[in-house]
């Protein structure tokens, strides 16, 4: 988002008629919450005067300890057009939480990413992220709940009339347009009912916030043409599942430090760093970029969604593809991590396990360019290729067991949403599921 001031924000209220301020931030998991106040309170907002009850949060604070306050970054304001009438419209901040005394609260994931960003800056370099989210519409009943109807038939880069999603993806792309994104591609994706739109990569806290606009977007645009657009991994079985690429560079005075042009891949020793401290920490970290029970009946083979650890410069079937355009544009691509996930937490483990790799120095094993997805188990067990984490709760322990999860999200964090995972996977193991009554009822 662009940089804007408190007289900006102040001539835009008064120039759009804004009446109310909707004050966001996001829960543990990312959900997106908010408090309206009116555009009369706007003073108060921007001193962090407006009060949120945090025990009431998932992931926050327990009741003796329950108030908070909601500092907005100005940054992040924006009219929302679907509100915008004559002589009316409203608008939104996205905010930091803090504690009474005015620090930053350590159980906000947004502050957590901060955290982050912050220890890059240490040492000169700042960090850009590109997320790819994609997202299936469906129907929905009479009520406006979905349904398990596909909003349309369609394919890869299908248009109309098989593509019945194109209308509403167009008005999604000019509603993000007009909320300041910039927009560089969107298409229908492999799936049936599967859609994608490409955003222009940010600084990690504005990419975070990007896509935490985005998903809200999204749905409420799909909404308002009586469809359902849901960001879960794997709503159905037997199709591709829904990514969020994540693309990261590292900066330093204004030059990409992945790139070294005399590199037969046209990579710095710091970019193959950074790739090596991914592979070494990602076994501890996909419990946060795949938080879901749901996240790994999306990893699995031969659905496009990479599960073994390796990286190539081109081959899809590896965990980390490095994408063709070089110099500025240098960037390590991550494919294993879903639009289930909280951004913040996300940008946060994958940019301090990158740094982990450049700070120490990690050499990258060789890629790999063979598909990995067709290899014998022999093979890659030959080549040394390790799997991710088959569940939620091998990924959990995973979690717990190594250093980068606690070194990145805090006490705080790191605590609650250990035992926010611990508690769906347990809820979610103790059902009964209509796959076993169909196959167990009658046969026994």
């Amino acid at each position: 988002m662009a940089e804007i001031t408190l007289e900006q924000i102040q001539s835009i209220i008064k120039e759009k008629n804004v009446e109310l301020l909707h004050m966001q931030f996001v829960d543990i998991e990312g959900i997106l919450k908010n408090i309206t106040i009116t555009a009369a309170q706007l003073d108060d907002a921007v001193e962090g005067k407006i009060m949120i009850d945090g025990s009431s949060i998932k992931g926050f604070s327990p009741i003796n300890k329950s108030d908070s306050y909601l500092a907005p970054d100005l940054n992040t304001f924006v009219v929302l057009p679907w509100t915008e009438e004559e002589g009316y419209s409203e608008a939104r901040f996205l905010c930091s939480v803090t504690n009474p005394d005015g620090t930053l609260f350590e159980g906000d994931t947004r502050n957590v990413l901060k955290k982050t960003v912050a220890r890059a800056a240490e040492q000169g370099y700042t960090i850009s992220v590109g997320p790819e989210l994609e997202f299936f519409l469906f129907e929905t009943d009479a009520q406006g709940y979905p349904t398990t109807v596909l909003g349309d038939r369609g394919g890869y880069f299908e248009p109309s009339p098989k593509d019945l999603g194109e209308k509403v993806r167009v008005e999604i792309f000019k509603t993000l347009r007009a909320m300041g994104f910039t927009i560089e591609a969107l298409h229908h994706e492999v799936a049936e009912g599967q859609h994608e739109i490409n955003f222009k990569y940010a600084d990690a806290l504005g990419a975070a916030d990007l896509a935490t606009t985005y998903k809200w977007v999204v749905k409420t645009i799909a909404a308002q043409y009586g469809l359902h657009a849901t960001f879960m991994p794997k709503p159905v079985f037997g199709i591709n599942g829904s990514g969020m690429h994540v693309n990261m560079s590292f900066f330093k005075d204004g030059e990409n430090i992945f790139y070294n042009e005399s590199d037969e891949l046209q990579l710095s020793s710091e970019a193959y760093s950074f790739i090596a401290g991914i592979l070494d920490n990602v076994k501890s970290f996909v419990a946060v970029t795949n938080p879901l029970v749901n996240s790994y009946k999306r990893l699995v083979p031969g659905y496009e969604a990479p599960v073994y650890l390796a990286w190539s410069a081109s081959n899809r079937s590896a965990l980390i593809r490095i994408p063709a355009k070089k110099g500025m544009a240098t960037r390590v691509e991550l494919r294993c991590p879903d639009p289930a996930s909280n951004p913040y937490l996300t940008f946060a483990v994958i940019a301090s396990a990158g740094l982990d790799g450049v700070e120490k120095g990690l050499k990258a094993p060789a890629p790999v360019n063979e598909d990995i997805f067709h290899m014998t188990d022999a093979r890659r067990e030959e080549l040394g290729i390790e799997s991710l984490p088959g569940g939620l709760e091998a990924a959990v322990a995973e979690l717990e067991a190594g250093e980068i999860g606690l070194k990145t999200l805090g006490e705080h964090v790191f605590y609650e949403y250990v035992a926010a995972k611990k508690a769906e996977w347990d809820n979610y193991r103790t059902q009964i599921h209509a796959w076993e009554i169909e196959n167990y009822q009658f046969k026994f």
